[in-house]
């Protein structure tokens, strides 16, 4: 299977499992979620799937946790942390390897019910769609939404946001939905669309990395849908830690390389420019400090040079 840098595409062999699902999870000192994470996977009423563990060097024994599960787990071992886009990548390139017609990307900070993958399945078939998602709720608020897929905001630098983020579920009944993007913490893949859209950019190392993918399947007519039977409850920053400096350098940087990427250089300017004084105004308010206004700008910068694009990104 041939592989590209960044955006890679890749070639397909012959799928050797029809229907079964590569699920992709990628560890960095996982340990304290992941009790929860097997339960869920070890109860799907689903049959054919194998779970490929990408390992980025974790020190807290994840991916032993993981090869005494059985050998449903695959454990794909990094020396060193190579980031989650780029582990993303090795464990779809695995996959699909191995013959399987679909790919899960979830998290292991994730807790679910037995009828996911399933749930997940049957909405591609239904909807004539390359991607399905499910409703994502808070573990610790369990009937408050996450996202209920999401939109992009062209006006704003393709800017996404989450439907229904922090809106209690009602329990009113729902049809599935197109929607235009979701975060990659649990989205259903036809592989073939790895194929036409190419794999993550690893440029991101992590954070954004799976909004640039969903824009450029958004951009290419790929359809993702919302299955609302679908449901799952995420750990929100349970790993990262929101709010610390890895988040805030990453999160600023690669929202500068995005914004340039798909916008353009010359257009970004004006963007990254607003970006800068809201986080000034941040600092005037005391929500953050002098320090992180120093990091966010230096952010700012390295993420605007990632970007070499001097037009905007076409599909």
């Amino acid at each position: 299977m041939g592989v590209r840098h960044t955006s890679g595409f890749i070639s397909l062999p012959s799928i050797t499992v029809p229907g079964k699902i590569g699920v992709v999870t990628v560890l960095y000192n996982s340990s304290p979620v992941l009790a929860g994470f097997f339960r869920s996977i070890e109860s799907q009423d689903y049959p054919e799937f194998s779970v490929f563990c990408v390992d980025n060097a974790s020190t807290d024994g994840s991916a032993a946790e993981c090869q005494g599960r059985g050998l449903m787990y695959k454990v794909i071992d990094n020396l060193k942390n190579q980031g989650v886009a780029r582990g993303n990548n090795q464990g779809i390139v695995a996959a699909i390897n191995s013959g399987c017609e679909y790919v899960l990307l979830l998290n292991n900070d994730v807790e679910f019910g037995p009828t996911l993958f399933r749930d997940l399945v049957e909405g591609l078939t239904e909807n004539q769609c390359t991607m399905t998602t499910p409703i994502m709720y808070y573990f610790d608020r369990p009937n408050v939404i996450w996202a209920a897929g999401g939109k992009f905001q062209p006006y704003l630098g393709y800017r996404c946001y989450h439907l229904e983020e922090g809106t209690v579920d009602d329990g009113r009944p729902r049809e599935p939905m197109q929607v235009e993007e979701a975060p990659t913490c649990a989205v259903l893949f036809h592989r073939e669309i790895f194929a036409r859209i190419g794999l993550m950019d690893e440029r991101y190392f992590v954070y954004h990395d799976d909004t640039d993918f969903m824009l450029r399947a958004y951009k290419a007519g790929e359809k993702l849908y919302l299955m609302p039977q679908a449901k799952l409850w995420h750990k929100v920053s349970s790993l990262t830690g929101a709010g610390s400096e890895f988040s805030v350098r990453f999160g600023t940087r690669n929202r500068a390389y995005m914004l340039t990427k798909f916008c353009g250089r010359l257009l970004a300017l004006p963007y990254i420019a607003l970006l800068w004084m809201t986080y000034l105004v941040r600092v005037l308010l005391k929500k953050d400090s002098a320090s992180q206004l120093s990091l966010r700008l230096h952010c700012l910068f390295e993420g605007f040079s990632m970007a070499s694009n001097w037009l905007p990104y076409r599909s």
